[in-house]
């Protein structure tokens, strides 16, 4: 997936996680792929609200949902330090693309972790 955002393209996510050993890389991997299809998704079609990124960071929560048995599986889960770091990157990602004013609860409310 080609991103044309120069701050997402510039951007390392979840470089917090990636560099503590207790998270699995292979997992990890796993949920860059969730952030930079939701970029994708924003570009391709753009919200013209809140409302509208509110749904696509709804679907993408869900992924990192199903996630969550994948981290388990690998001797991992998605704990405190994780959910910020998703949380973070999620902000991130609604800055990057104008919503700056985008409340971070929101963008992950659908979350069970």
């Amino acid at each position: 997936m080609v991103i044309a955002n120069q701050r997402v393209v510039g951007h390392t996510f979840l470089r917090r996680l990636y560099a503590d050993a207790y998270f699995p890389d292979q997992v990890l991997d796993r949920a860059r792929v969730i952030l930079l299809r939701l970029c994708a998704w924003i570009e391709a079609e753009p919200p013209d609200d809140l409302a509208g990124l509110y749904a696509l960071t709804r679907t993408a929560t869900e992924e990192f949902n199903a996630l969550e048995t994948e981290f388990e599986a690998a001797g991992g889960m998605i704990d405190t330090v994780a959910r910020e770091e998703i949380a973070e990157e999620f902000a991130f990602v609604a800055s990057a693309y104008g919503f700056a004013d985008a409340d971070v609860e929101e963008l992950v409310a659908a979350r069970e972790w």
